[in-house]
């Protein structure tokens, strides 16, 4: 007796699919944030007033034995003083050729879209007896895996223009 071509089919995705995962990975261990960078990027002129947002920058390195494809990072930033979210950057790291073992992806910079505004000097600001210091939370994730927190770090109190 033949399968019906339904069930074949399924069952070949099945095995198909099974064997392209591949092992897990734990990227909290497996993904390393190398040369991070915070601070305040200059955002301009908003409204006529200065803005300045948080800004992280940082480079990924797989310390993992396997291929990491379809990476992609999130960054969330809240004010010290807020359990909420205060702004959030995301970007894929690589598409389907993924970032090998023990490679080292290119430098990212992830800001905050909210930030501060004022009349005062960019500087001013940085010392204001109201500015509330902020983190950054870095999660990461590839193929279908879930979010993963992989760093947090505090937002420097620096003026940064790049």
């Amino acid at each position: 007796m033949r399968a019906p071509v339904p069930v074949v089919f399924l069952l070949l995705v099945v095995c198909v699919a099974g064997g392209a995962c591949g092992p897990t990975v734990d990227l909290a261990t497996n993904l390393e944030v190398l040369d991070v960078t915070t601070g305040w990027f200059d955002a301009g002129i908003v409204n006529g007033q200065n803005k300045l947002v948080p800004s992280v920058s940082f480079a990924l390195k797989n310390k993992s034995d396997q291929k990491l494809v379809v990476l992609q990072i999130n960054a969330l930033f809240r004010r010290l003083a807020d359990k909420d979210e205060w702004g959030s950057g995301f970007v894929p790291v690589t598409g389907s050729e993924g970032l090998p073992p023990g490679a080292t992806s290119p430098s990212f910079t992830l800001k905050s879209q909210r930030g501060y505004t004022s009349t005062d000097s960019r500087q001013d600001m940085l010392h204001n007896s109201h500015f509330v210091d902020a983190k950054v939370e870095i999660s990461a994730k590839y193929g279908s895996q879930q979010w993963t927190r992989v760093a947090e770090y505090p937002i420097a109190r620096v003026l940064l223009t790049k």
